[in-house]
């Protein structure tokens, strides 16, 4: 387990607001393999590493104005939907559910509390990337909620906020899991405690922007409810 230096003190929690990538899927190393791939056919070079450490959590739309500024000029025309098309093919033939993300939710749901999903990518790929890893059923259309949505994205408080109104739950009593600065940037803005999930991010930014963090998925019951233990995880 990862220890953070962030310590905050919770309302009883109500609903666990998931994000999406990366957090129940595993998805960014194929989002980011994609992206760094088709931004170095445009002659700008990049890794995947690179891919990760400049654009993940970004909302598209983002992303295409920061690889045109490196560029010094605008993408082809019809770029950003190539790029959505080859995603989605990558995603059918490897998306997997990140390690221990259904456990998690059954656990949390068991515990009678209401969770969500806030992503920032459409409700369209959300809707996918929950179908092909198996997830769908956990999270039905009500408890989706996406960046397109509200007026800003992460890290911007705006879509957390309306995943809580529109399931009638004050922030102080949602929990937000993350993998991103951003994501956490916009739980902290919301008033809500956030757990960042730190098995493929950077632990020490997640905290920097306010995370209390985590290693694995069987670790965070245990943080949420330390009183009743984390469930016992068989190896």
């Amino acid at each position: 387990m990862t220890d953070s230096g962030v310590r905050f003190e919770t309302e009883p929690v109500e609903l666990v607001v998931f994000d999406c990538d990366g957090v129940l899927v595993d998805s960014e190393t194929i989002s980011n393999d994609v992206l760094a791939r088709m931004i170095s056919e445009q002659g700008h070079v990049t890794t995947l590493i690179q891919a990760r450490a400049e654009y993940q959590g970004m909302l598209l739309r983002d992303v295409v104005g920061k690889v045109e500024g490196k560029l010094g000029g605008p993408l082809p025309e019809g770029w950003l939907a190539d790029y959505e098309r080859q995603r989605t093919e990558a995603f059918e033939a490897g998306l997997e559910a990140v390690p221990g993300a259904q456990e998690l939710v059954e656990v949390v749901l068991s515990r009678g509390v209401a969770i969500c999903v806030a992503s920032q990518g459409s409700l369209l790929k959300t809707e996918r990337s929950l179908a092909l890893t198996g997830l769908a059923p956990l999270f039905p259309e009500e408890v989706r909620f996406s960046a397109g949505q509200v007026e800003r994205g992460k890290p911007y408080p705006d879509l957390f906020l309306h995943a809580a109104s529109s399931l009638g739950v004050d922030p102080s009593r949602c929990v937000v899991i993350e993998d991103s600065p951003s994501g956490v940037a916009a739980g902290v803005s919301a008033g809500m405690p956030v757990f960042g999930y730190a098995a493929d991010s950077d632990a020490d930014a997640l905290r920097r922007a306010g995370a209390r963090t985590y290693d694995a998925h069987h670790e965070l019951p245990g943080l949420l409810w330390p009183q009743a233990g984390a469930p016992r995880h068989e190896d």
